[in-house]
C-alpha cells in the first residue's frame, strides 16, 4: 500500500452544487447548453402504442372492485337468468376498434 503526503480536497455542501455563484464559478452559454442537451437527453418519447400499454396497466393496477354489482351478476349467471346481448356486445367491440389508433 502506498501511502502520500497529500492533503484531502475540501468537500463541497450538497446545496451549493448547484448554486455556481456561491463557489465563484461563472456560468457561460455552454454551460447552459450542456444543462439543455442533458434535459433532452431525459426525456422520454412514447409511441401511442406504449401510451395505451401504460394506460391500461393503470386502469388494471387499479383495485377499485364494485363487489355489489359482483355477487349480483354471479347470481344471475348461477340462477341461469343472465342473458348476453349479442347485439350490444359487437357494437362496443365495433366501437372500441375504431377508437385505437391505426
Amino acid at each position: 500500500m502506498k501511502i502520500n503526503n497529500k492533503a484531502p480536497q475540501a468537500m463541497v455542501p450538497d446545496k451549493a452544487i448547484g448554486d455556481t455563484k456561491s463557489l465563484g464559478v461563472k456560468k457561460n452559454r455552454n454551460d447552459a447548453a450542456k444543462t439543455a442537451e442533458i434535459l433532452d437527453a431525459t426525456k422520454i418519447n412514447m409511441s401511442p402504442e406504449a401510451r395505451q400499454i401504460s394506460k391500461a396497466k393503470k386502469i388494471a393496477g387499479d383495485q377499485s372492485v364494485d363487489e355489489a354489482k359482483i355477487a349480483r351478476l354471479q347470481k344471475a349467471i348461477d340462477s341461469g337468468t343472465y342473458k348476453v346481448e349479442a347485439d350490444k356486445v359487437a357494437d362496443k367491440l365495433v366501437d372500441e376498434h375504431l377508437m385505437l389508433p391505426s
